[in-house]
């Protein structure tokens, strides 16, 4: 069976991208899961090399193309140019060469010549357009390649899922982003994502209240009881979503409520990942969900407090890379098995005396 192709970008090269990534393929037995390809700079990655003493080997690749199993490739983005690295220092040049990375990389997955992509931390600011800085890897994928599908951002570890209704926005404007159709298009998602990604039946999922200590409030206008409870109400009861709630965040935690439940939507960025972070965080996996494509990254930044000194752990970004194939299995098997589905062949009809019959449905009859 052919090796998942696991594309994997830089980030920014005066963080630890290329530290974790040697990191990682140390261990010779990655390569019986993956054939990795590193979207980069052969030149950045000797230069970490020896900063670091990592002894990895690497080969340099012109193309996806020419990427071969059992070895790390690195794919070179950036032809003979010559890129400084400054470690620890958020650079105008080193966000440049995370964007070139990156963009190749999506080209390359979304022409289906690598499987999934695993994203190396970069600074959003360092990267900038004519108008605006980089909204961030997910949004930016979305925009891309989401074929006009939402992009759902999640963390995630062996204990925890958390999703989020609202990301980086100010927090004065979040009450006003939560609207009914926004908590609908969220909660589908996910629990579409944890049936077709994670194979998880049935999925329960635990929706957060936004206000704090919301079951003392009496408030009829409050966004819990407005929003929140009927968007519940309509999605249990009339699309067979399973999802409970809305808890108070701080108790909810406290007494480790998301041990009963598949995941958890967050009403704010704050909300979601500092309990995530401080529960997991040394685990944690950022997946960019409800997408056609599969992107999963680290949890961390680009650590430039400890970039170049050989102290930053790989593995959040070995999970990472343990997510995104598993992802990429589970979906291939959903997909495959509701494929074609069986046409069905009876319907439920009651006579007038009230039992239950089945009749067969011929080819011309409606169901």
């Amino acid at each position: 069976m052919e090796k998942i192709k696991v594309g994997i970008t830089h980030g920014d090269i005066n963080g630890v991208g290329y530290e974790i990534i040697f990191k990682t393929f140390q261990d010779e037995e990655m390569f019986d899961l993956c054939t990795p390809i590193v979207y980069g700079s052969p030149k950045v990655a000797t230069y970490h090399r020896k900063s670091l003493n990592i002894q990895t080997n690497f080969v340099v690749r012109n193309s996806v193309e020419e990427a071969e199993d059992r070895c790390l490739n690195i794919v070179n983005c950036f032809g003979e140019n010559e890129i400084k690295v400054d470690f620890g220092i958020a650079t105008e040049e080193a966000g440049k060469a995370a964007f070139i990375a990156l963009n190749q990389a999506m080209q390359d997955l979304n022409q289906g010549k690598i499987d999934v992509l695993v994203t190396a931390p970069l600074t959003n600011n360092t990267i900038r357009g004519k108008e605006s800085i980089f909204p961030g890897h997910s949004t930016y994928i979305e925009k891309k390649l989401g074929n006009s599908n939402k992009a759902l951002v999640m963390l995630m570890s062996q204990e925890l899922r958390v999703a989020l209704a609202t990301t980086n926005i100010p927090v004065n404007k979040i009450s006003e982003t939560i609207t009914s159709d926004l908590l609908t298009e969220k909660l589908e998602t996910l629990n579409e994502t944890l049936k077709r990604d994670f194979c998880i039946d049935g999925p329960r999922i635990a929706v957060l209240s936004l206000n704090p200590d919301f079951e003392t409030n009496t408030n009829q206008d409050s966004e819990e009881n407005k929003i929140i409870i009927p968007t519940i109400q309509e999605l249990f009861n009339n699309k067979k979503v399973r999802c409970f709630g809305p808890y108070s965040a701080d108790s909810f935690f406290e007494n480790k409520g998301y041990t009963h439940f598949d995941a958890v939507l967050a009403m704010y960025h704050d909300q979601g990942l500092a309990p995530f972070k401080a529960i997991s965080m040394d685990e944690g996996v950022k997946y960019t969900a409800g997408l056609p494509v599969i992107r999963t990254a680290p949890a961390h930044g680009t650590e430039y407090e400890i970039a170049g000194q050989g102290d930053a752990s790989e593995y959040s970004i070995r999970q990472a890379i343990f997510e995104a194939i598993d992802i990429f299995r589970f979906r291939n098997n959903y997909d495959q098995a509701h494929a074609h589905p069986l046409k069905r062949q009876y319907y439920e009809k009651r006579d007038d005396s009230d039992k239950l019959k089945l009749d067969q449905v011929t080819e011309n009859e409606e169901l």
